[in-house]
């Protein structure tokens, strides 16, 4: 892949980055590409329930996370610990099926490791998926929201473990979520007609589920989702540089102020997330056809 500093695919924009990924990250995608898989236009991070879409993909070639010398293994539910590799609408795709956190008692630079792995091998796009509890009383399980900001509760240094790039402009703050790529995927979603919104996640550190008291000061605070994911992905991918949208699967709906409550386990979370796949693939399919030059999905 030549020399490090040119490793990542030149697109042609103005370079807003502030970081690198780190020499380890480069490492792995040489190691992915050596034994079978492919450089990427779009990765993709595949979230809790949703592993089984990277079976769709043209060319499909996978490699556990842990040969590449670089993912650490993770232990949690729905999570296969997988990089795979095929092509969709005429694009080349890198997915994780499955990332760590950090209630898996992983530190903030592993976190982002997965992200970093999927820049040095070209990726200038990155789709981010998880499961995520509603917050609002008109949600269902199963629908999607697509992220417009976040409330990061954790708050630990994210991309800090980046090689810094001087050559880069800082990005500013707002292109975390660009809105023109939240109704892009809004509108992927109307296709297959899947119930769909944007929304603002709540990131929490986990692993258990939050208190009746703490979803009514999610709510308070403007937050339609909460989940324990995600939030250093995107701001790592952010300090590369890298186009983000994300999609939140709504797996279970927050009721605090109802007499009975429904227990909710990682098994269910799983199995409802599933059922979000058609949404989840549509808005893959858009941003593929999009990095293709095609306008539409049919074109």
């Amino acid at each position: 892949m030549g020399d490090m500093g040119e490793r990542v695919i030149d697109t042609g924009r103005p370079i807003l980055r502030t970081g690198r990924p780190r020499a380890g990250a480069f490492e792995a995608a040489e190691r992915f590409v050596a034994a079978g898989g492919c450089p990427a236009t779009i990765g993709v991070v595949l979230g809790t329930g949703l592993g089984g879409l990277a079976d769709r993909l043209t060319g499909k070639w996978a490699m556990p996370s842990t040969e590449t010398g670089w993912l650490a293994k993770s232990t949690a539910t729905g999570h296969a610990g997988r990089v795979v590799s095929g092509s969709l609408r005429g694009s080349a795709i890198a997915m994780l099926q499955g990332r760590v956190h950090g209630y898996e008692g992983f530190p903030p630079e592993t976190l982002t490791r997965g992200i970093e792995m999927l820049a040095a091998l070209g990726c200038t796009q990155v789709l981010l998926t998880n499961a995520s509890g509603g917050l609002r009383h008109d949600m269902i399980s199963g629908e999607l929201v697509i992220l417009t900001d976040h409330i990061d509760m954790v708050r630990r240094p994210w991309g800090d473990a980046l090689e810094p790039d001087d050559a880069g402009e800082i990005a500013p703050r707002s292109r975390s979520y660009d809105p023109a790529l939240a109704d892009l995927a809004l509108e992927a979603t109307r296709r297959v007609d899947a119930v769909a919104r944007k929304g603002v996640y709540a990131f929490l550190s986990g692993p258990s589920y939050e208190t009746r008291s703490e979803y009514r000061m999610l709510r308070k605070m403007g937050a339609d989702v909460v989940g324990m994911s995600t939030v250093p992905e995107v701001v790592t991918a952010t300090r590369m540089g890298l186009d983000v949208t994300v999609c939140s699967v709504v797996t279970n709906v927050a009721k605090p102020d109802a007499l009975a409550q429904v227990d909710t386990d990682a098994e269910d979370v799983c199995r409802m997330a599933a059922t979000a796949a058609e949404g989840v693939w549509a808005i893959l399919e858009t941003l593929a056809a999009r990095a293709a030059g095609r306008p539409c999905v049919s074109c």
